[in-house]
């Protein structure tokens, strides 16, 4: 099968125009179609025409049959009864300007009216079927010229193929995006580039039709890899099963995700080491107390061991206390919180679907500004969430709510579920708690990464269940002379 196709031909196949297009261009002049008024005009001047012959020429024939011709003009611009009217005029003309009358007169008058009439109907018959032709393929056309132009300057690669993989189109964003010359992708093997639509199965009239999307990796013409989302789907035509697949290159996304993933890191880590470096700088202290107190007794004076015990627990309380200096100065910016509760909402949704968890949320449409970091205080909102939703398994009645309200301040979060709760002597900001799931550092980072953009997370023991709130610091105003965002909003 040849590869080279009519440019508006997005499926492969040849185009097609119907007949009754060339006939109609070929059949009826130009000027019936431009003027009614014309068509009329020598519409009458046949008829007044024939007439006359009729009337002037004496032969021994009837010029009736000639009104044909004027008849097939006017079924291109007239109605139906004005086609029965004039059919009706030129029979009477037949019959009043014959020299010579014939025998069975009404007979042949009720002929030549039906073949007048019948002619001018299907005159009008077929002027109608092909306006409404006309006005479909204007449509159509119309249609076309749209859908190319949106696959020519779509800035996703789309391609076609056949069932052996062989690249009927490709739109010139697929040229760019395989690095070949525009025009000769036609003919090329998808496999040579995109080894996995190269093994998908066609689609034909018995068997399933694929509409699904994948990633995977792509090569182009000069080697280079690159990551893609392919949405591709399956379809039969009269040439055989085809394949039509939009490719959208993501290596750039691919790279943001993962500096972004590593800035996480980085940022959870320097929040981990501060956060261990206050522990262990609070213990150091308490060692060092005893050392001073040791050292008063005067019992250990002079023992080399003694003094040296001292020298090292206080280096390491100053180095967990510079540690403690250098990481805690942690970076947080201007925070929508509409926006990340938004899509904190969609997450919780699916999770509480899965768990038959009812959901409450209780949030306004709006809310202003925080001071955060919304990876961090994503993270937060997650770890809440899945300790919600372990806790929750044996409860019968699940319920999970959600609210926020607004400070002078800032704004808060309550999150709530309906659990056994927590006793009251636990330690639940605590690092490696026995009996905590993985390592139990959970709330413990949570608190830590609250803490490292002004905001604070605390357990609420006289709420019903299982309540935490999140307390955040409204994000201060612009000084830039932009909008300020406003520091607290009012719950409605």
């Amino acid at each position: 099968m040849s590869a080279t196709l009519p440019p508006n031909d997005i499926r492969g196949t040849p185009s097609r125009r119907p007949a009754v297009y060339d006939w109609s261009e070929s059949m009826i002049p130009r000027f019936f179609r431009r003027s009614s008024h014309a068509a009329i005009s020598y519409a009458a001047i046949l008829i007044a025409a024939i007439a006359i012959t009729d009337w002037q020429v004496e032969i021994n024939a009837t010029l009736g049959f000639l009104y044909i011709f004027p008849m097939v003009l006017l079924g291109t611009v007239c109605s139906w009864w004005q086609v029965i009217l004039v059919a009706l005029f030129c029979t009477f003309l037949s019959d009043r300007l014959d020299p010579f009358p014939m025998e069975m007169e009404i007979a042949r008058d009720g002929l030549i009216f039906l073949t007048l009439a019948v002619t001018g109907l299907l005159s009008l018959s077929l002027t109608k079927s092909y306006r409404r032709e006309k006005e479909g393929l204007a449509v159509q056309r119309a249609a076309e010229e749209q859908l190319k132009f949106l696959i020519d300057t779509s800035p996703a690669a789309i391609l076609t193929m056949t069932a052996a993989g062989e690249i009927l189109l490709g739109n010139p964003a697929a040229h760019r995006l395989l690095g070949i010359m525009d025009g000769s992708l036609s003919g090329r093997n998808i496999a040579r580039y995109i080894a996995a639509l190269g093994s998908v199965p066609p689609g034909d009239e018995t068997a399933k039709i694929f509409r699904t999307q994948m990633q995977t990796r792509g090569q182009r013409e000069n080697g280079e890899i690159f990551l893609a989302d392919i949405f591709f789907s399956t379809y039969s035509t009269p040439a055989g099963p085809r394949l039509a697949a939009m490719v959208v290159d993501t290596s750039e996304h691919l790279r943001e995700r993962e500096e972004t993933s590593l800035q996480q890191l980085l940022a959870g880590s320097r929040i981990l080491v501060a956060a261990v470096s206050h522990e262990i700088r609070n213990v150091c202290g308490a060692i060092g107390v005893m050392h001073e107190n040791l050292v008063r007794k005067g019992s250990l004076h002079g023992d080399q061991d003694f003094d040296a015990l001292g020298s090292l627990v206080g280096t390491l309380s100053k180095i967990a206390s510079l540690e403690l200096k250098r990481s805690i100065a942690a970076r947080s910016d201007n925070v929508d919180l509409g926006e990340v509760l938004t899509d904190f909402r969609i997450v919780l949704e699916q999770m509480s679907e899965e768990s038959d968890i009812r959901l409450q949320w209780t949030v306004p449409e709006k809310l202003g500004s925080v001071q955060a970091d919304r990876h961090s205080l994503m993270q937060v909102l997650l770890n809440l969430a899945k300790n919600s939703q372990r806790a929750l398994e044996p409860v019968r009645d699940k319920l999970i709510e959600v609210a926020a309200n607004a400070k002078e301040d800032g704004i808060s979060i309550r999150f709530t579920d309906s659990g056994p709760g927590i006793p009251p002597d636990q330690k639940i900001f605590q690092p490696l708690q026995k009996g905590a799931d993985a390592t139990g550092l959970g709330l413990y980072l949570s608190r830590a990464f609250m803490r490292s953009f002004g905001g604070e997370l605390r357990h609420d023991a006289a709420h019903p269940g299982c309540s935490f709130v999140l307390e955040l610091i409204a994000a201060a105003e612009s000084s830039q002379g932009e909008d300020a965002t406003p520091k607290s909003l009012t719950a409605g």
